[in-house]
């Protein structure tokens, strides 16, 4: 008879803890691929690289909740805005669970490092807009008599008066514009998470459009394209990056130097709300999911131009004001005089005798 063999027991495979260089780079893969945006891919690859130098900082070291938690206190000793620092660690948690799901770390450690909470966000950032003379300013900058200037101004008026993206003005062509309700529009534009929506086109923004498009001598295709130092009109089209350069020489041309290209689309909300406009309206013009994000883009509601505490009582110029004498304190009724000046009294010795 022959012996009965024991059935074999199938060991698991047992998933690490400490992931190398390659595990990792296998993890930011699956990452960036679940992610169907242009700007979203390129902030998470920003955010886990920056991870992973650190991470591979030091020898053997960990991927769990505890080496997160030292992750955050490293961004925050870099004294990073609340916002920055929840992208990061949104980015960290983002790559655990992938690096769970491909059989690289094991679903408890992935679980404790999602436990991970962000930084409370205390306070409102005032922001940076510009005010109307500033952006009128900012978009008649470039010379209109040049290529490059026709072109820079039509992008400028679009940043300003549609709120665009700088991705959205990069990828717009001549056949997204169309007549509806008797006005121009941008149709079916689709933005920051494939969200679609139709931005109207001010009748001033048109002029500057068909100036650059007469001028560039463009049919179809891309409307915004490169220009070379002699003015001639070559390529496809521009790059995002392109788009931070207009920017930032057009706001030195003024005496602007701290202006990105989101402080423009930050700008059209508050000047549109300025001009009357509805927060709905204003939430549909710059494509927003949630009307919280656009309260956020119009800032917080604190006046600085008229500011509470401009006369408190304590200015300089308040004693040299015309004074007041109180007809109660009048000389030989009280041994005190109170003079008012600006609605301030001022208690004052009689003299003697």
């Amino acid at each position: 008879m022959k012996p009965r063999m024991k059935p074999r027991k199938h060991c698991k495979r047992r998933r690490k803890s400490v992931l190398r260089l390659p595990d990792l780079e296998h993890a930011k893969s699956a990452v960036l691929s679940s992610l169907t945006n242009v700007d979203a891919q390129r902030g998470y690859s920003d955010a886990i690289n920056e991870f992973v130098d650190w991470y591979c900082s030091e020898p053997r070291l960990a991927f769990n909740r505890v080496v997160v938690l030292r992750y955050r206190s490293h961004l925050e000793s870099r004294r990073l805005a609340p916002g920055m620092i929840n992208l990061r660690l949104g980015a960290v948690r983002r790559l655990a669970y992938e690096a769970a799901d491909c059989g690289l770390l094991s679903a408890d450690l992935a679980a404790g490092i999602r436990r991970v909470r962000g930084v409370r966000k205390i306070g409102v950032r005032l922001g940076n807009w510009l005010s109307a003379e500033e952006s009128k300013s900012l978009w008649q900058a470039p010379d209109p008599a040049r290529m490059k200037g026709k072109r820079d101004r039509a992008i400028l008026s679009m940043l300003l008066a549609c709120g665009l993206r700088r991705h959205e003005a990069v990828s717009l062509r001549l056949r997204d514009l169309e007549q509806r309700e008797g006005r121009w529009a941008i149709v079916d534009l689709v933005g920051k998470g494939g969200h679609i929506r139709t931005v109207p086109i001010p009748d001033w923004v048109r002029e500057q459009l068909e100036a650059w498009i007469t001028a560039a001598r463009i049919n179809e295709g891309r409307i915004f394209r490169p220009v070379d130092k002699f003015g001639n009109v070559h390529g496809d089209q521009i790059s995002v990056k392109a788009i931070w350069h207009i920017v930032k020489k057009s706001a030195r041309m003024i005496g602007l130097p701290r202006v990105a290209p989101h402080d423009l689309r930050r700008t059209c909300a508050r000047l549109c709300q300025s001009a009357g406009g509805e927060l709905d309206q204003i939430q549909f013009l710059l494509g927003h999911v949630s009307i919280q994000t656009t309260e956020r883009y119009l800032g917080s509601r604190q006046r600085l131009r008229c500011a509470v505490n401009d006369r408190i009582g304590i200015e300089p110029n308040l004693m040299t004001s015309q004074v007041i004498a109180r007809p109660e304190y009048q000389a030989g009724n009280s041994e005190h005089r109170v003079h008012q000046a600006d609605g301030v009294s001022v208690r004052q010795e009689a003299p003697a005798g």
